[in-house]
């Protein structure tokens, strides 16, 4: 008998794990034409490329609009083993609800067992953020829930919409997820990395594939080419990239120990995935969301921000913060926000220290902030 597990929400990175597992794959989205086209269907296929690619199909899954139909996207929560998201961190809030009251009823029913809840996102502890949503609405979760930190690490580039619901993702996977609210017991999940700790590895991927991606596109578009494959051939870029990266392995392996060695073995081993000729990815959806990515925790201002902190070099990292800001895309909302400011700023209707600590949340007196402010001082 097929174990449930629903995935809401969710990208298509780690479903090859779960349905290798013999888990019945029930996702939620709002977009009717999916879910709909998801259920007329026997199976969709996962194609893995890179070294030794394959094909996996996926049969055992259906869909539920949520939208349409959140009554029985509770019912559904009610009864199942595992519920994870990949929607982004800042949308957690609001599939909160939905998960809240799927869960309120399974306790109403008597239901034996927690459902492990985690939040694959690329965000530092996005389960907690999702938690306390969640208790937003029932409170009392937790006498039947278990929420999970976990790191997905797997790069899924822009789909060919001609291929249906059928998609492409590189054959490279990282899964670590944090033992410590499971106890004794865990779900199975093949291929899954158990750690103790999980903040050293997510703050490596956060840091090294995400950061690295990012400063790819950016760069890459400043220099006018497309298709992120090709933007390391350009050994200027390729040399700003490594920059970045030795910053960020810099506060890596002063903050958790990792051996320089393995650290930058891993560097090596992104780079060469973002080489990968076989992921069609462009720089334009890498590097959308600019304003999210130049916020205070994330990929860029994180590392940067301690590393100050601690009197290390960040000057890779701020050239990095500079070609974001010229990042500008019609079709990228977050882009034209983002040049909207700049205009304002040109325009002397802020400054560059305000606009500074108002995008990426570094005060006045912090170590970080005078590089910030003259970063910003240049689009003035």
């Amino acid at each position: 008998m097929l174990q449930k597990i629903a995935k809401i929400f969710s990208s298509k990175a780690s479903v090859t794990q779960l349905e290798e597992a013999g888990y019945e794959l029930v996702f939620s989205d709002v977009a009717a034409p999916v879910i709909d086209k998801l259920n007329s269907l026997e199976s969709y296929t996962v194609h893995e490329v890179g070294h030794d690619p394959k094909d996996i199909e996926i049969k055992n899954s259906r869909g539920i609009n949520s939208a349409g139909n959140p009554e029985a996207l509770a019912e559904e929560i009610a009864t199942l083993y595992v519920v994870t998201t990949a929607v982004g961190p800042t949308i957690l809030k609001f599939v909160a609800k939905n998960i809240a009251e799927g869960l309120e009823k399974r306790a109403a029913a008597g239901a034996s067992g927690k459902v492990a809840v985690m939040a694959c996102e690329n965000a530092i502890n996005a389960t907690d953020i999702l938690a306390a949503a969640v208790r937003e609405h029932y409170p009392a979760v937790d006498n039947v829930a278990v929420f999970e930190n976990t790191a997905v690490d797997r790069i899924v580039p822009a789909q060919d919409p001609g291929e249906g619901l059928d998609v492409t993702v590189q054959n490279y996977y990282e899964w670590a997820i944090e033992t410590g609210p499971f106890g004794d017991s865990h779900p199975d999940i093949p291929g899954a990395t158990w750690v103790d700790d999980l903040a050293p590895y997510i703050t490596r991927k956060l840091f090294t594939v995400n950061t690295g991606h990012a400063i790819t596109a950016y760069f890459g578009r400043a220099a006018g080419i497309s298709k992120i494959s090709e933007v390391l051939e350009s050994d200027d870029i390729r040399a700003k990239v490594e920059a970045t990266l030795a910053e960020t392995k810099d506060l890596i392996v002063r903050k958790f120990g990792f051996e320089p060695e393995v650290q930058q073995a891993y560097i090596e081993k992104i780079i060469s995935r973002f080489e990968n000729p076989h992921l069609p990815d462009t720089v334009e959806r890498v590097g959308r969301g600019p304003l999210r990515k130049i916020s205070r925790h994330e990929r860029f201002i994180g590392p940067a921000a301690e590393l100050a902190e601690m009197g290390r070099p960040t000057d890779a990292l701020l050239a990095t913060v500079e070609v974001l800001l010229a990042f500008d895309v019609a079709e990228d909302e977050e882009s034209q926000q983002l040049q909207a400011k700049l205009a304002s700023l040109k325009a002397g209707e802020t400054t560059p220290a305000a606009l500074a600590t108002e995008l990426n949340g570094i005060e006045s007196g912090h170590p970080l902030f005078g590089g910030l402010e003259k970063v910003f001082a240049k689009f003035a």
